[in-house]
């Protein structure tokens, strides 16, 4: 989402092949090996049609991020949610940043935009926090999520991962 160069070491590719399909259609540049996966984002994404699916298809515990990245995507993106209701809670925040998203019952249309711009938003839930902090990331300006406790749910120390990665990231108190 950030034009960033990732590689993830002891994890097991096979596993993710619905995701790292669904990047490479965005663009992306994916290397796997036997325990690692590189991924090289460009500089704007392709936009894509998902649907979500229960494995081996694609995850919607990914559905959220995968937005968040189609909001700069060149073009029109679909995705479909078909494994839970009322996911997209999402939207809402990251149209408070400028994202152009119009849902119509388990389909959000998602029209990315040219940039991103930093905006006060909240996290509803841990995959919600995610996308929320990938857009900020990639916004121009300052994002700051409240109700961060969901993140910490799931992402241990996602703020030190991330700025080791490069990310200009902090955590207020």
């Amino acid at each position: 989402m950030t034009g960033g160069d990732v590689t993830i070491d002891h994890c097991r590719p096979a596993h993710l092949a619905a995701l790292l399909d669904h990047l490479r259609a965005t663009g992306a540049a994916v290397e796997v090996g036997d325990d690692w996966v590189r991924v090289i984002g460009s500089e704007r994404a392709y936009s894509i049609d998902l649907a979500t699916a229960p494995y081996p298809g694609f995850p919607t515990d990914m559905q959220a991020q995968m937005m968040a990245l189609l909001t700069r995507a060149n073009g029109r993106s679909i995705i479909s949610e078909t494994v839970f209701e009322n996911r997209y809670m999402h939207a809402a925040e990251l149209s408070r940043m400028g994202a152009e998203i119009h849902l119509e019952g388990a389909d959000a249309i998602v029209v990315g935009v040219p940039q991103l711009h930093g905006a006060p938003v909240m996290a509803t839930d841990l995959r919600a926090s995610a996308s929320l902090v990938l857009a900020g990331l990639a916004a121009q300006g300052i994002t700051t999520v409240s109700r961060v406790y969901h993140l910490d749910r799931g992402y241990e120390q996602i703020e030190a991962k991330l700025a080791a990665l490069g990310a200009k990231i902090r955590r207020l108190p």
